[in-house]
């Protein structure tokens, strides 16, 4: 190889590539949920949203620069009464879509619908393998909702679908009991690492993972990760000996981002932030423009500086740990992750700086994220006091006159 040329996959993926690999699209904030460590506040819409139009522009622009697929996410983007229009379209203009959602709405006629469809794949959100770690955290009957969408899955033939897992200190003990649940309805399981983002916030002091607990997820992925997806979530372990499966190295801005329900891009989906916004598709170029000449990500594609790392000597196998994790506990870009496996960060936490808050938060409720309990899954229709009330997709002023409006 030449001198200019990458040498390693890692040192190309840096630099940034023409399309993103892994592009996440949160398609509404509107959720029937109100889960503690919600990334994006979610639950209420926002009025701004793409719509159906606007989004199928956006496929148009990612078929064109031939990227593979899409994350789909919200909110629960089953929500949106386009939903399947805009899943087909995609599909059918060679954009895969991958989507998560809490399995509410995945009824047997939906799961047959899934299976017809050979470039979609479902991701159910499952935070505890027992009914009360997981409904403690995602709401009253979430773990026996989630378990039918399962059935309803399996029973159409559907197998390797993903069953998603947020690792937090109450469920960490449990890895066997998911990869277990994941065999039993022929599923792939896939552990995300807890991050301070959105409503994660307030609950991050509390249920990220003890060092004890790292060192054991750390020995059970190097035993299991096989089979077991990552992505990128737990790079920053990779100081305790061989790397774990995933990329090694925060891809954000490279070869990940973000698309919110109003159009704006972030570099990842973990930084819903004004100082990591680096456009909306709704401006002159759409996303394809951003992608290529956003000054953020020009910047985030410079090469990596060590920092207050440089003298540790872990630096290539941890590449710093997450931006993210570090931006929402007050920590400097260019230091130890606060989950550094050799204590780094955790000293440096002593010296924080206030951390920054989501630049929105979509929860239903007026107070604090961490003022109210998640909220139960109900299939039974409430008196209609608000137009949200029925439909968590209408904004202000729907619905007939004697309906009051729902809050923005």
């Amino acid at each position: 190889m030449t001198g200019s040329t990458p040498t390693s996959l890692v040192d190309r993926f840096q630099r940034g590539l023409d399309a993103p690999i892994c592009l996440t699209w949160e398609l509404t904030y509107a959720c029937n949920l109100a889960c503690a460590h919600c990334l994006s506040s979610s639950g209420r819409r926002d009025p701004r949203e793409l719509s159906t139009e606007e989004c199928m522009a956006v496929v148009d622009q990612l078929e064109a620069m031939q990227v593979f697929y899409v994350n789909i996410g919200g909110g629960e983007p089953t929500i949106r009464a386009d939903f399947f229009d805009l899943v087909d379209y995609a599909t059918s203009h060679s954009v895969g879509v991958k989507f998560s959602t809490n399995g509410s709405r995945i009824t047997d006629p939906v799961a047959r619908r899934l299976a017809a469809n050979d470039y979609v794949d479902v991701q159910l959100s499952l935070d505890g393998a027992t009914p009360a770690v997981n409904d403690a955290l995602r709401g009253p009957g979430t773990y026996a909702t989630v378990l039918r969408a399962m059935e309803h899955l399996a029973g159409a033939g559907i197998s390797g679908f993903k069953l998603s897992v947020v690792v937090t200190r109450d469920n960490a003990s449990q890895l066997d009991d998911f990869a277990a649940l994941a065999d039993r309805y022929g599923a792939q399981l896939r552990l995300t690492r807890l991050r301070p983002s959105g409503r994660g916030a307030e609950v991050w002091d509390r249920l990220h993972l003890t060092a004890t607990q790292q060192r054991a997820l750390y020995d059970w992925l190097v035993a299991h990760g096989e089979g077991v997806l990552t992505g990128d979530s737990f790079f920053h372990l990779g100081a305790y000996g061989d790397p774990l499966p995933g990329l090694n190295l925060c891809g954000a801005g490279r070869v990940v981002c973000l698309i919110d329900p109003v159009g704006d891009v972030y570099a990842c989906p973990f930084t819903i932030h004004e100082d990591f916004r680096a456009g909306n598709v709704r401006q002159p170029g759409g996303f394809p423009e951003i992608w290529r000449h956003a000054d953020l990500f020009a910047e985030l594609r410079q090469p990596l500086s060590a920092g207050a790392c440089a003298s540790c000597g872990q630096f290539d196998s941890c590449r710093g740990g997450c931006m993210a994790v570090k931006f929402f506990t007050g920590l400097p870009l260019d230091g130890p992750d606060p989950e550094c496996v050799r204590g780094l960060g955790e000293a440096s936490l002593a010296h924080a700086v206030p951390a920054p808050r989501p630049s929105a938060d979509h929860s239903r409720r007026r107070g604090g994220p961490g003022d109210a309990p998640p909220a139960p899954v109900t299939f039974a229709a409430p008196r209609r006091s608000r137009s949200c009330d029925e439909d968590p997709l209408a904004g202000p002023g729907a619905g007939p006159p004697s309906v009051a409006p729902c809050p923005t």
